[in-house]
């Protein structure tokens, strides 16, 4: 069969009970074909991230700028929320495993180019934070990075496509454990790999790898029917058939909201989480470690998903948890003490899974399966265009007046009862506040007409799924 429509007319026409039909029947073996999938993601996410953590670790260590890392992790976030609805038609319009291949062989490509210019560019001219080398250097490997996005979309859908509907929370947390042990492998391996062997040779393992995860695609096979396309279908970037997807399910525009603003409070720690670490920990081989150690939580929280779902209701789960995060974020930099900042991240780790698996199940399980590639892209776009926001905000805020402020005697003074005393008190004063609105943002939440709207109908949706896997 082609990647092209049969019916590029009137899917979206079509009535809500025919649209519920479109949520295709798992095919025998459905769940072992995920996991393959899921395991081939999981390792060219590795890979991936292995050179996102090794690119901010280098720059870091070699620049001492916060400025820098936090622009590094803005322009990716960027970058995510520029392709985000792109990436999503292209997964609702073509097949997964195409989508798959394509993502997989871009990121080779991408880092292969990077690897020829570290090795043709002098190290230095690619560290002048005031040189253009240095942005298009960084630019382009986070361009390879955020191809993988396009992975991970595809990968969402395929939970719908292959795992029956009472399983997919669970399913969900198997994506969150894997992600766990990536994330583990990468923040050590990237804190090793620069302390030890250098920026040359981790560009070089990361292009090796993402070669073995394109050889090992290609031997996979995908179940997918027919390919329907809607209003719109043809478009390259679906955005309104994205907007009408999203806006069919009562309460999940408020959902992303949220999520949206729970991710301008993520900025703030993508931008200063490292540099904090680094400090702490003096240095990338003992931050790397303590990171991967901590990263366990992920690995934690994910199999907990597997294990035990994410309870009657997901959402009421994922506003609790994201309170629980701003707890733990205004906290674990109190004291400049490793330790606890390490249990700070761990338990804030344990808590990712759950809530990345509830929005998930929540789409997967209230939008018509032909249009959730369109809903993750238009979710993802809102979603990654809030962290760049704040960490663009706040990196320079942090460096050249919430840092220098807290080292002043005024600042010291004001603050040092609560904070302590230490090197980057900055950058804890800056962690308090926005846990603070973290969990502010959270409680309110609870309160909207929007989130007992969107509950009512999951609850439905899970009935009757429930009711059609006890009769089969």
């Amino acid at each position: 069969m082609t990647d092209e429509a049969v019916d590029p007319g009137g899917a979206d026409r079509r009535t809500d009970d025919a649209a519920s039909e479109e949520s295709p029947e798992p095919p025998p073996g459905g769940m072992r074909t995920f996991l393959h999938i899921l395991l081939n993601t999981a390792l060219a996410n590795v890979t991936t991230s292995f050179l996102w953590f090794a690119l901010t670790f280098w720059v870091y260590l070699e620049t001492k700028s916060v400025l820098a890392t936090g622009v590094i992790g803005g322009a990716y976030m960027l970058l995510v929320a520029v392709f985000s609805m792109f990436f999503g038609t292209l997964v609702d319009r073509f097949r997964k495993h195409t989508v798959m291949l394509w993502a997989t062989a871009g990121t080779f490509v991408v880092f292969s180019v990077t690897g020829a210019m570290y090795l043709t560019l002098p190290e230095a001219a690619l560290l002048d934070l005031t040189a253009p080398w240095f942005w298009l250097f960084a630019t382009i490997m986070l361009t390879g990075a955020v191809v993988e996005q396009l992975r991970n979309i595809a990968l969402s859908t395929t939970v719908s496509l292959l795992v029956p509907g009472p399983r997919r929370a669970n399913a969900n947390g198997l994506v969150g454990t894997a992600q766990g042990l990536a994330f583990i492998v990468t923040s050590a391996l990237s804190g090793l790999a620069i302390g030890f062997i250098g920026m040359g040779f981790t560009i070089l393992i990361a292009v090796v790898f993402i070669g073995l995860t394109l050889v090992h695609l290609m031997l996979l096979r995908i179940p997918e029917p027919v390919i329907v396309h809607g209003e719109g279908g043809t478009r390259l970037v679906d955005i309104r058939g994205g907007w009408r997807a999203v806006r069919s399910a009562p309460g999940l525009v408020a959902l992303v909201l949220f999520t949206t603003l729970n991710n301008l409070v993520g900025g703030v720690y993508m931008a200063l989480m490292d540099p904090y670490g680094l400090e702490v920990f003096g240095g990338a081989k003992l931050w790397g470690i303590a990171l991967a150690i901590a990263s366990t939580g992920f690995l934690i929280g994910g199999a907990l998903v597997a294990k035990f779902g994410l309870g009657r209701n997901p959402i009421r789960t994922m506003l609790a948890l994201a309170a629980l995060v701003g707890v733990l974020g205004g906290t674990f930099a109190l004291r400049e003490w490793w330790w606890l900042y390490g249990v700070g991240i761990l338990l804030f780790m344990v808590t990712m899974p759950a809530i990345e698996a509830a929005e998930q199940t929540v789409i997967q399980r209230v939008v018509p399966f032909r249009q959730q590639g369109r809903v993750f892209g238009f979710a993802m776009t809102f979603e990654a265009a809030a962290a760049p926001v704040t960490a663009f905000l706040i990196s320079p805020l942090a460096e050249f007046w919430v840092i220098p402020y807290m080292r002043t005697d005024a600042g010291h003074g004001t603050w040092g009862w609560l904070l302590g005393d230490g090197t980057v008190r900055g950058i804890a004063l800056v962690f308090l506040f926005t846990g603070l609105v973290a969990v502010v943002l959270a409680l309110a939440a609870f309160m909207t007409k929007q989130y007992r709207m969107l509950s009512a109908q999951y609850a439905e949706v899970a009935a009757a799924d429930k009711a059609a896997d006890e009769g089969s």
